[in-house]
């Protein structure tokens, strides 16, 4: 995925939509993933020579990667975990970005890679940033859509409230956001119970934290955002998750693609291929290996070293 692409990924996985602006052209973005996809590897990762500029004595090269501190962070921990990047001689450090400051920290070159949302991604590439996506490392978008305990009593909303009753309780309510593919996300599941997500009074936010204080505190009603946290909250009775990727259709692998992809900006991908075709193949490793043994002591751990804090029956219920 180049500055003038839209998005790819790995050959055979299913093709990615973006949320935000991007959300109300989902159709449109997946048929412009599937052309794409062939020419990424070959573009971008076949290039000769080149090595990472964290070059070690050991003979292995070390990479700083953005993360987010949410459930998609999982296969690039267990990357590690499983020892996938140190077959292939890479080893890593990590970085906690944001929305906000994720495409910023790949362009200075704090970080040689980002685990970034497809919205982000496009965003980028709207205002021409030149990088390329390398590799998808999540399907669909584990979204929880979480209001606070004052307006669940108020408006009769429980967890197993339908989605329709849920939307249309949420018409003309006070909504955070802090990023584009959330507060898309999120109007992608009003439009599809025909509530018009203009009337929702948005309170622009600069992290999921923040969300959770004004939700807390009664500031926002409401606000989407990827698990754990939306469990996290309900877990602790701030809270009640009424909306999810298993209620909401539009939210699901089957109909959103990709949710997830990993960002490198050309420039590092020109000077160095064989490193970023080897960060790529380690998170295709362990992105399989957890999509065939989701409920494994090994993912169960790495989640929980992943996710400090965050108690085990909840890190479970975000897993799937």
């Amino acid at each position: 995925m180049t500055h003038d692409d839209t998005e790819t990924g790995a050959a055979g996985a299913p093709r990615q939509a973006g949320g935000g602006s991007v959300a109300f052209t989902r159709a449109g973005a997946r048929v412009l993933a599937a052309g794409s996809a062939v020419a990424l590897c070959a573009v971008a990762l076949t290039g000769c020579g080149g090595s990472g500029s964290g070059k070690n004595a050991d003979g292995t090269t070390t990479v700083t990667v953005g993360v987010a501190g949410n459930i998609f962070d999982l296969p690039i921990r267990l990357a590690e975990a499983n020892g996938y990047f140190s077959k292939q001689k890479l080893k890593v450090k990590y970085v906690t970005t944001t929305a906000a400051t994720g495409t910023s920290a790949l362009e200075s070159g704090s970080i040689q890679f980002l685990n970034d949302s497809p919205t982000d991604f496009v965003s980028a590439i709207g205002k021409n940033v030149p990088e390329t996506a390398i590799a998808a490392d999540g399907g669909g978008n584990p979204l929880g859509l979480i209001v606070s305990t004052k307006f669940a009593t108020a408006h009769g909303l429980t967890a197993d409230t339908p989605a329709a009753q849920v939307a249309k309780a949420l018409d003309g309510s006070t909504g955070g956001a802090s990023s584009a593919n959330t507060k898309g996300e999120a109007a992608v599941f009003l439009k599809a119970y025909g509530v018009d997500s203009s009337k929702v009074k948005w309170v622009s936010l600069p992290s999921p934290a923040a969300d959770k204080a004004a939700l807390k505190s009664n500031q926002i009603d409401w606000f989407v955002t990827s698990q754990p946290t939306p469990l996290a909250i309900q877990d602790t009775g701030d809270g009640i998750v009424v909306a999810d990727s298993i209620k909401v259709p539009a939210w699901s692998e089957a109909q959103a693609g990709y949710g997830q992809i990993v960002v490198a900006r050309n420039s590092y991908l020109t000077q160095n291929p064989d490193t970023a075709k080897k960060f790529a193949t380690a998170v295709q490793q362990a992105t399989a290996y957890m999509h065939t043994n989701i409920n494994s002591t090994t993912v169960q751990t790495v989640a929980q070293k992943a996710l400090p804090g965050i108690p085990t029956s909840v890190i479970k219920a975000s897993l799937p």
